[in-house]
């Protein structure tokens, strides 16, 4: 199936900035627009955590830890969301999952990109 494709990860230098990318290419309009999409994050030995959601409606959350240096967003029109990433930290290293629920609670999860932040 796999309806969802993250990209963008990379090897970056502390204090840099990276953008990843979250599309949908093959799911339906219907299914992405009111959707709530989710980027989540799982560093060896932590458990996966919450970094940022967006709303049909644009309502953002971000977790503490990543407030003011990330921003998410998303581009209904190209079936997209993104993850602005800046001021990196080592502690930012981790595989980056996004994950697309629609109304009904139907979720899709992509396969993960990684992000290394050097120090």
């Amino acid at each position: 199936q796999l309806q969802v494709t993250e990209s963008g990860g990379g090897l970056v230098q502390a204090g840099g900035s990276l953008t990843l990318s979250c599309k949908a290419n093959r799911m339906i309009t219907s299914t992405f627009n009111p959707s709530t999409v989710t980027w989540y994050r799982q560093a060896p030995g932590l458990e996966r955590e919450l970094v940022a959601s967006i709303t049909s409606g644009h309502t953002t959350n971000y977790a503490d830890s990543v407030k003011g240096r990330f921003i998410i967003s998303r581009d209904n029109a190209r079936k997209m969301a993104r993850l602005q990433m800046s001021d990196l930290k080592p502690e930012d290293t981790a595989v980056y999952y996004c994950n697309i629920v629609g109304l009904r609670g139907l979720d899709y999860w992509g396969q993960g990109t990684q992000v290394t932040v050097a120090s």
